[in-house]
């Protein structure tokens, strides 16, 4: 089984019914998931922020990313030494740069929705 590092803009875009919710299902489908454990707090941010945007759906929010902390994904430790590097050489925030980081170092393909992020995996994967 292949293995393959999320990313909350990709997690967060399944979990939350985004317009790319398929094509992340898709993308996910057979693989074992690996993220860094930032992800549970950039999730719940997601949560949090689209709950004030929409509260009337705050009780849908909440049951939704309930659910996706019960995903079988696997958290692993990143070198933070090696994730600042990174982000200060490819002008990443150091939380994008944790999962380019995660990805490079299981050599795992990273699914994002992250522009600035896709466009540097794409340049990784064009090599």
């Amino acid at each position: 089984m292949r293995t393959l590092v999320v990313d909350a803009s990709a997690l967060g875009a399944l979990v939350f019914g985004e317009p790319q919710a398929e094509e992340i299902s898709q993308a996910l489908t057979d693989a074992t998931l690996v993220a860094p454990s930032l992800l549970w707090f950039e999730m719940a941010a997601i949560a949090t922020k689209k709950i004030r945007h929409h509260t009337e759906l705050a009780a849908q929010i909440q049951a939704a990313f309930g659910l996706a902390l019960r995903l079988p994904i696997v958290i692993r430790d990143v070198d933070y030494g090696e994730t600042v590097n990174l982000a200060l050489k490819s002008d990443l925030t150091t939380y994008d740069a944790g999962y380019l980081w995660l990805a490079d170092h299981l050599d795992a393909e990273l699914i994002t929705l992250d522009a600035k992020l896709g466009k540097i995996v794409e340049g990784k994967q064009g090599r």
